[in-house]
């Protein structure tokens, strides 16, 4: 039940706790560790640069339930940009129950508000159908591209 979710903005004092939700996230979901100082680097970095974009944290009947990360791209397609959605983390005992739907509806809220903002991205690992019956049902559609990446 969504009424229960609160929604906000993270602040400095979120950052140990993002730091060990997207800790969690990367082994759950990838079976990645991450190494933590530079991890805690790139939550800082973002949580003292709001022009890259932003995290939201979601509580729970009072207790920090999830929290996921929204960065931009730039379409030159649409003149626009696209509000990426990412590294989403709920925890165990309060998925199910309208964390992550709370938070996507924040964020489409957001993005809806925002002149500049031309729709809203995420990615999800292929494996992970529970997701994508999610994003499915919260009205977003599969593209047809596929990602690539060089890391440095």
């Amino acid at each position: 039940m969504t009424d229960a979710v609160r929604v906000r903005p993270a602040r400095p004092e979120d950052a140990a706790l993002i730091v060990e939700f997207n800790r969690a996230m990367a082994e759950e979901s990838e079976d990645k560790g991450l190494d933590l100082d530079v991890l805690k680097r790139g939550v800082d970095y973002l949580l003292s640069h709001p022009a890259d974009g932003f995290y939201l944290m979601a509580e729970r009947d009072g207790a920090t339930a999830g929290s996921l990360m929204v960065t931009y791209e730039w379409s030159d397609w649409r003149a626009g940009r696209f509000w990426w959605i990412q590294s989403v983390y709920v925890l165990p005992e309060h998925r199910r129950h309208g964390v992550y739907r709370a938070m996507h509806a924040h964020v489409r809220e957001r993005a809806a508000a925002d002149p500049e903002a031309c729709g809203l991205r995420l990615y999800v690992e292929h494996e992970n159908t529970g997701a994508m019956a999610t994003y499915r049902a919260l009205g977003m559609t599969e593209t047809h591209y596929r990602l690539y990446e060089e890391e440095f």
